[in-house]
């Protein structure tokens, strides 16, 4: 898709021009076209889950990780064609990171759905991007839109989560750790390679290492054709969609604000949950989803504000342009 050059030493700077490059207002679309990114990605993921869920007694939780890393690889190297040369050893270390980051936090996550209702599955999960974006935060007001956005968290998990198997929850809590170093390396393997190309090959490698472990736990079963059909739409939703715009939108978000935005996953997964496993939503559920929604809707405008700020702060020292 690129020549090698571009893709082995785009700067940070010329990849946030590049990304922005389409805006058409004063840093407006690219501002919100971000947000807009992180949103539609986290709706598909989500409904990918619950029609993961579904298609678990099929072909098990590993099988259904195997199909969904593979599926998504196959069509990502086929639509980016990525080139193998001309990278450095750092470039194809983050991208094999990345690659194991990704097969973990899938792997764990579907152990946790596989025993624990996909709601408060992503409530722990979401934990990890929560304290990543305290900790990554350099803006007192960030903490504030964590802080609400846990405890958004924590009343849709029912207030305590001691009731859900400890296996499960162990899973996700372990899925939400992946998620976290998911987010950091899905920035840096975007700033390495030219739009999608580093995505696919972290899920190459991603899917080489899990697929042992699905042809182990379903052999067969893999082959059906209802599954392999069923197994490439999640891969669509829940991989090749979602992950993308999440690439593209962290070459123009800092991972504190896509951190944050993340907290809106357990809501996104409560409404797929209604949706299509009839999991109905409580009052204080629908609540824990406002609490969210506020936290994120927080962090965007201060993130949106930050950047009027500093474009205002250049454009008076006359350093803009």
């Amino acid at each position: 898709m690129t020549t090698p050059e571009t893709a082995t030493s785009p700067s940070p700077s010329s990849a946030t021009a590049d990304a922005t490059a389409p805006a058409t207002g004063p840093g407006r679309l690219g501002s919100l076209g971000p947000v807009g990114l992180v949103l539609a990605g986290g709706i598909s993921v989500q409904f990918g889950g619950a029609l993961a869920v579904t298609l678990m007694p099929r072909a098990g939780a590993l099988g259904v990780v195997a199909l969904r890393l593979l599926v998504a690889a196959v069509v990502l190297l086929l639509v980016c064609r990525p080139r193998l040369r001309g990278h450095s050893r750092t470039d194809w270390g983050t991208v094999v990171v990345f690659g194991i980051t990704m097969a973990a936090m899938n792997g764990l996550f579907y152990q946790a759905v596989a025993r624990i209702p996909l709601g408060p599955a992503v409530t722990l999960e979401v934990l990890g991007p929560l304290a990543l974006s305290v900790f990554a935060s350099r803006r007192a007001i960030n903490v504030v839109w964590a802080a609400l956005a846990l405890g958004g968290v924590f009343l849709l998990g029912g207030g305590g989560l001691s009731g859900l198997d400890p296996t499960g929850a162990a899973f996700a809590l372990g899925a939400g750790a992946m998620w976290a170093a998911y987010i950091v390396f899905s920035a840096r393997t975007g700033r390495r390679f030219p739009q999608a190309d580093g995505l696919a090959l972290a899920m190459a490698v991603g899917a080489v290492l899990f697929l042992p472990l699905g042809i182990a736990e379903s052999g067969t079963k893999l082959l059906d054709p209802v599954t392999l059909g069923l197994g490439a739409a999640v891969a669509l939703l829940s991989s090749v969609l979602p992950y993308t715009l999440e690439l593209l939108a962290l070459r123009r978000l800092p991972a504190s604000t896509f951190a944050i935005l993340m907290s809106l996953e357990p809501a996104i997964a409560a409404t797929a949950g209604f949706l299509i496993l009839d999991q109905a939503l409580s009052a204080a559920e629908a609540a824990a989803i406002a609490l969210v929604v506020a936290a994120s809707m927080g962090a965007v405008r201060t993130q949106v504000g930050g950047g009027r700020k500093k474009r205002a702060a250049l454009e008076s020292t006359g350093l803009e342009g």
